[in-house]
């Protein structure tokens, strides 16, 4: 039955904005069918809201078109065993990543992050539950999903923590991709200093050589 999820999957994906669909439909898993009661997990209580307020009835609508039957959509918030799993994977793949800047060429794949901020540790609520999947979606699909992606907000709902988040995911999955993160003002003040010792090729060729 798990074939039927795929052909729901395929069917809204031609009919929700390739944003939405990468944001909110994408990161479903599909769990399983017991007659007309379709199971699927979710990977926090945000996205449990925003998928029963928002897809439910689409998702509820599609299937039964496809599987001529009244199915109805349980949604289940992912376990904290196997969030635990992916987070303990994850820092454990990371660490052994910047491990091995000693080689200069891999150091510069990623620059002024700061490892301690990631997604783990990022403490999501009201005011930036949006920002945090958005970003998620971003570090899933880096340069095709929000591209780009502003996030703005007052002080202290950790708009930093999210944007170090985002890079730091993105090389955990790829060490060949090259991120960096730049202040604008530490981005101004390396390009006044590259107009004024002449250096604007080099300043052009280190910016245009980043993917992230």
């Amino acid at each position: 039955m798990e074939r039927l999820w795929l052909e729901t999957m395929t069917h809204l994906e031609k009919k929700v904005s390739p944003h939405n669909f990468s944001t909110w439909l994408k990161p479903l898993v599909f769990i399983s069918i017991e007659k007309e009661m379709v199971t699927i997990e979710v990977p926090n209580r945000f996205f449990y809201d925003w998928i029963n307020e928002n897809y439910r009835k689409i998702l509820e609508k599609t299937m039964s078109d496809l599987g001529a039957a009244n199915y109805q959509i349980k949604i289940l918030i992912d376990e904290k065993k196997k969030q635990d799993k992916i987070i303990e994977n994850k820092e454990k793949k990371y660490k052994e990543i910047v491990k091995k800047p000693k080689n200069k060429k891999l150091e510069n794949h990623f620059q002024n992050l700061n490892n301690k901020y990631t997604f783990e540790s990022f403490v999501s609520g009201p005011s930036n539950q949006f920002a945090h999947a958005a970003a998620m979606a971003v570090a899933n699909n880096p340069a095709t999903t929000y591209n780009p992606l502003f996030i703005y907000g007052g002080v202290g709902l950790g708009k930093t923590h999210i944007v170090h988040s985002i890079g730091n995911e993105i090389i955990t999955k790829n060490r060949d991709i090259k991120v960096c993160y730049y202040s604008s003002e530490k981005f101004m003040n390396e390009l006044i200093n590259s107009l004024r010792y002449v250096k604007m090729d080099e300043f052009r060729n280190k910016f245009r050589s980043m993917d992230v």
